[in-house]
């Protein structure tokens, strides 16, 4: 077996503890286990091989992106194995254990100032593109990301599933994930809800984002989203931690975020299953205080 085999095919794991409704069940698609440790990984082997693929880009070229931690993490996994030299571009604070990963899978790593957000790594990293010939995968416009969902995030939990899923719930970001699902989930059973979580103002939730008009992800369809649910920083941090406690998940902050929506959720319906996306793995958070 070949490394990027193990992309996918991530386990669905039954909530014992946490739920509160018996009637619903709720399902973490565990994207800790891909190879990269997050759900990141499938967009970017997608978009880099598509890439590659289209004769966009080469081995030897160099590549630029910003991110949040998980989508460079994969990245700079993704690109070595092709040869490609990797910069990311991220806020300064991201976590070290982030920062680390993406530096031992060979990639040159720039911070920017914390308080100007990854808005202004994205910045950067367009004009980086512009000025320095570098090539940008751009995750927050290439369909590549969100197509890699279509292609095989959704189809596993509809197999996984057998078809009886009711809600997908999960974090968005870039929203690839959750545009790629819905697009899959909403052909095969329109009535299939598609529900979002966004930080509520004031909230840093590392991997939910509340996005400012100029900045918001080009490839987000607000129609094939069909219910978004605020988190706050408090709720998602308590449900992450509960989750390692009480359900034996270690998993980030976006993570518990999606999880409380998925609770709060669950309160309001009579019967259903419910799938929400567990992005990571919470080892690259233990320098930060989230488990503290």
């Amino acid at each position: 077996m070949k490394l990027f085999e193990l992309i996918g095919n991530t386990p669905l794991i039954e909530l014992e503890h946490i739920p509160l409704n018996p009637r619903v069940k709720i399902f973490c698609k565990m994207e800790g286990q891909n190879p990269g440790g997050s759900v990141k990984d499938r967009a970017a082997y997608n978009m880099i091989r598509s890439a590659l693929d289209r004769g966009e880009i080469k081995p030897g070229d160099r590549l630029v992106e910003a991110t949040s931690g998980n989508t460079g993490i994969a990245l700079a996994m993704v690109a070595k194995v092709f040869g490609l030299d990797m910069t990311l571009i991220m806020p300064g604070n991201s976590t070290k254990e982030r920062v680390l990963s993406m530096e031992a899978y060979g990639a040159k790593v720039i911070l920017t100032p914390a308080a100007q957000t990854i808005e202004y790594s994205r910045v950067l990293a367009e004009k980086m593109r512009d000025e320095e010939g570098y090539f940008m995968l751009n995750q927050f416009a290439n369909p590549d990301n969100y197509m890699a969902h279509y292609y095989t995030t959704g189809p596993e939990i509809w197999k996984d599933t057998e078809g009886e899923i009711t809600h997908f719930v999960s974090a968005m970001g870039t929203t690839g994930t959750i545009m790629g699902v819905s697009r899959f989930l909403k052909q095969v059973n329109p009535e299939v809800q598609i529900v979002g979580t966004q930080p509520t103002d004031g909230s840093s939730i590392p991997g939910i984002r509340r996005w400012s008009k100029e900045f918001l992800p080009e490839i987000f369809e607000p129609a094939r989203v069909d219910r978004v649910m605020d988190v706050s920083q408090a709720q998602a941090t308590e449900m992450t931690r509960r989750m390692a406690k009480e359900e034996g998940i270690l998993a980030g902050m976006s993570s518990g975020g999606a999880l409380h929506a998925a609770i709060e959720l669950s309160k309001e319906l009579t019967e259903g299953l419910i799938v929400c996306i567990t992005c990571d793995r919470g080892d690259r958070y233990l320098s930060s205080d989230l488990f503290g």
